[in-house]
């Protein structure tokens, strides 16, 4: 059932949290409205934008009541509270749940550590030694690569949060000076998420690899 009005996204065109956010709300056919916050003016961490998530991070959403920050919470809440089917998305099954939150968690660590951070370094211009960042980051890829020899998404047979919490940042890595070149089958399975009905891609940066 679609939201009374549209979702408020605080969004940040330049971040791979708020497009899987955006990616997800498009899949579930889901109006919502976007608010840019600058984040090299560094707005979120005003106190208009505090109030809403005191760790100052976008994404934020608001939808009538509701105020959530966090985007792999916000995935959740709207699977829950918008999809058609909410198990196809988050398995109802306890290894299929398993599964996807274990990618989830991925999202949060090796990704945000490795693909995010390669590519925040070189948009931000950080004046930081990357060698470290892009060795997590093909350490995470030649996961995904393995993983996804044996079967078509990270979480199994049929696209889940999984995918949605990963997509941007491994699609974008190449910003980050990290080749998608020797990984086929991640590639592959990028071109599985955008062949999505609904998909929308994530402004690119021509930066780094992708310059």
């Amino acid at each position: 059932m679609p939201a009374a009005r549209p979702i408020t996204v605080y969004n940040s065109s330049i971040s791979g949290h708020c497009h899987r956010v955006r990616l997800f709300l498009s899949l579930l056919d889901q109006p919502f409205e976007t608010v840019e916050v600058d984040l090299r003016a560094g707005e979120q961490r005003r106190p208009e934008f505090l109030r809403r998530n005191a760790f100052g991070q976008v994404p934020v959403i608001e939808d009538g009541e509701v105020t959530l920050a966090d985007s792999n919470a916000i995935l959740l809440y709207l699977n829950e509270r918008y999809a058609s089917d909410p198990a196809r998305w988050m398995p109802r099954d306890a290894l299929g749940a398993a599964r996807v939150q274990r990618w989830l968690s991925v999202a949060a660590g090796p990704l945000a550590q490795g693909p995010s951070m390669a590519r925040v370094i070189v948009l931000f211009g950080l004046a930081t030694d990357p060698s470290d960042v892009i060795a997590r980051s093909h350490n995470l890829l030649r996961v995904m690569e393995v993983e996804l020899a044996q079967q078509p998404f990270l979480a199994g047979d049929s696209v889940t949060l999984a995918d949605i919490a990963n997509y941007s940042y491994v699609a974008h890595v190449p910003e980050g000076n990290v080749s998608l070149e020797p990984y086929s089958q991640v590639r592959q399975w990028l071109r599985r998420i955008e062949a999505l009905p609904g998909f929308v891609p994530m402004a690119a940066s021509p930066i780094g690899l992708a310059a």
